[in-house]
């Protein structure tokens, strides 16, 4: 890696807020013989053109011995943030890769076939005669011959090992925050009926510990294989026998390492198994091998890992020799580099100063009450009312309302349509979130889209929406094993700091240019503590934002001004939607007296100090998800 390029590998005309301080200060980490930086950058820094920039600067060709690394990868977890560099011209020689299922063949006739259900994995032996124009195979040539490939972290994390896509000299990671917790997701083994193809015809045993976890996986790794023999064996598949066998092949390398990496002695994970009840036990048939058959018969398996240092090592940190991670919220950099196996003395942080004026981006205390499940039906109701004042203050302005949770969605919704102000209302379900959401950005109508996790990689520029509402505090679920393990160790601060990332992600969904600007209300008491609790993680320009936090004036409630236009506007009533969970409608009721005289209410050491003798998790646990 040569740092000093880092200046004219740089994409743009010109630098714009602290993007040239921010590559000097890179370039001086490297300079200093760090392996890894991590850059702090807050929402408009321009991370995807300082991550070119960094790349710029590995290892050429003509530069390296035929044994060294060469080139760079680029890698999110997010999708829409690799579109969003694919469709960026300064970007354009990230030569972007994506999965198979992305890609459509291009027989004539297997037009609408993805790519990993095309002839040439559903036949043995057969030879394409166009796959050098498949699409496909076409991008993973170019993406692995040119200097920079891009790619999500899971197709990457999934090359590991490849031929194809090998070690290179330099890999930039952006959107690296939750790297810990993707890796987790990743490693993480479901068994039941989604994931394991023949999983009616298994036994299943009750699985209470996790060395008897790792009996069954070696056997049920075994029964895989058969299957999978089995298929192979044919001349041709179906396209349901394509996926089976792929899913199977999947299957086995996830069961093979959960067992290797439960019986090396000197691997740091910790794994945890969680069982559920079983839909019919009665129901199970044949033996899989396990020698459980007479046992009582168990349900779906899931076995998560609780340090997947090793996991990252095998799929990122040896996949090259210098790394840059990109976030704007790595709120702790020994923290951070302890959950992701890195050793900080050989890791630098770069904080990237934010450029949006803090008064663009304001924070309003609207908090009506606690969150948590057992608050929730009294809550909810303050928390709608509360909606449509601030829909009456924002009569031309599209609005966003983070509900996080379906059920939350489903009470707010109901809500929301018994008070008539449903013209207003846009809901999504699990299967058309991306559609409804793009469907919402594109209206110019001043719509409002109650959310399920869309607190990341959201881009709400301008007029797509000026206001948005958190409704819960988003602590990670205490009925997670995983959740649960760590806290019983004692491991609060990570928990405050995980929903005060989630907290800090959502705030820039609305404000993401310096003449940009948004208002974010906070409508559960809960966050008002969380960032008492984390505060001695909270970056600077968000701390600016909190101590600035005031009560906003809200008309009184009236859902007939909320609805403005629309009201005239001859949409039809109701929540636009195309599916919702069911919620439960609850009698509403305003949290504070529609008349009463706003104040400003800071955020100060002594008005939000907690009592001494408060327990932590009478605060946040909470077991919905």
């Amino acid at each position: 890696m040569n740092p000093d390029r880092i200046f004219e590998a740089f994409p743009a005309p010109s630098y714009r807020g602290n993007q040239e301080q921010a590559l000097q200060d890179i370039r001086d980490a490297f300079a200093a013989g760090n392996d890894v930086v991590l850059v702090r950058a807050p929402t408009g820094s321009g991370k995807s053109l300082l991550a070119r920039a960094v790349a710029g600067c590995a290892r050429r060709i003509d530069e390296a011995d035929p044994s060294d690394a060469t080139g760079a990868y680029y890698t999110t977890p997010q999708v829409s943030q690799l579109d969003d560099v694919a469709e960026d011209d300064l970007l354009e020689d990230l030569n972007v890769i994506r999965g198979k299922s992305n890609y459509s063949c291009i027989l004539p006739q297997e037009r609408n076939t993805p790519v990993n259900q095309a002839p040439c994995v559903r036949e043995r032996g057969y030879d394409c005669s166009v796959k050098h124009r498949c699409p496909y195979f076409s991008d993973r040539a170019i993406a692995s011959n040119r200097s920079i490939a891009a790619m999500t972290l899971a197709y990457f994390m999934q090359t590991a090992g490849s031929e194809v896509f090998r070690k290179r000299d330099v890999v930039v990671v952006d959107e690296a925050h939750g790297l810990a917790e993707w890796a987790e997701m990743y490693a993480t083994i479901q068994l039941g009926p989604r994931t394991v193809p023949f999983w009616d015809d298994l036994r299943v045993p009750a699985i209470d510990s996790i060395e008897r976890a790792v009996r069954y996986a070696e056997n049920l790794a075994g029964t895989c294989e058969r299957r999978k023999d089995e298929l192979l064996a044919q001349e041709s598949l179906t396209p349901g026998e394509v996926r089976e066998r792929d899913r199977l092949q999947e299957l086995i390398g996830e069961l093979e390492w959960f067992v290797k990496d439960f019986r090396d002695p000197q691997s740091p994970t910790t794994w945890l198994v969680d069982q559920s009840e079983p839909r019919d036990a009665g129901a199970r048939g044949n033996d899989d091998g396990s020698g459980d058959a007479d046992d009582q018969a168990g349900g779906p398996l899931t076995i998560k890992p609780m340090n997947p240092e090793k996991y990252l090592a095998h799929t990122v940190w040896d996949r090259g020799n210098k790394f840059v991670l990109l976030s704007a919220t790595i709120l702790n950099k020994d923290a951070f580099c302890r959950h992701v196996g890195l050793n900080p003395d050989h890791v630098a942080l770069v904080d990237v100063g934010h450029t949006f004026p803090v008064e663009h981006r304001p924070l309003y205390d609207v908090t009506q009450g606690k969150m948590t499940f057992e608050h929730r039906d009294e809550t909810t109701p303050k928390i709608a009312r509360t909606i449509v004042r601030l829909m009456q203050k924002h009569p031309d302005e599209k609005g966003l309302i983070h509900a996080h949770s379906y059920d939350i969605q489903g009470r707010l919704a109901d809500l929301l349509s018994d008070f008539g102000v449903g013209d207003r209302i846009r809901v999504h379900d699990r299967d058309g979130r991306d559609a409804d959401l793009e469907a919402w950005k594109a209206t110019d109508d001043p719509d409002v889209f109650v959310s399920v996790k869309m607190e990341e990689a959201l881009d709400l520029k301008g007029d797509r929406c000026r206001w948005q509402v958190l409704c819960k505090a988003p602590f990670l679920n205490t009925g997670d094993s995983r959740v649960a393990h760590r806290l019983e160790e004692g491991q609060w601060a990570w928990y405050y700091r995980a929903a005060l990332r989630t907290v800090i992600q959502a705030c820039g969904r609305v404000v993401r240019a310096p003449d940009d600007y948004g208002s974010t209300y906070l409508a559960d008491s809960s966050l008002l503590d969380l960032f008492e609790r984390a505060r001695t993680d909270t970056p600077d320009w968000f701390t600016d934002q909190v101590e600035r936090m005031s009560q906003p004036e809200l008309p009184a409630f009236d859902p007939q001004a909320a609805l403005g236009d629309s009201s005239s506007g001859g949409r039809s009533g109701g929540v636009s939607t195309t599916g919702r969970a069911n919620g439960r409608t609850s009698t509403a009721s305003s949290g504070r007296r529609d008349g009463d005289t706003d104040r400003d209410r800071g955020w100060s050491r002594s008005n939000r100090r907690r009592s001494s003798g408060s327990s932590p998790l009478a605060d946040v646990w909470d077991t919905d998800g």
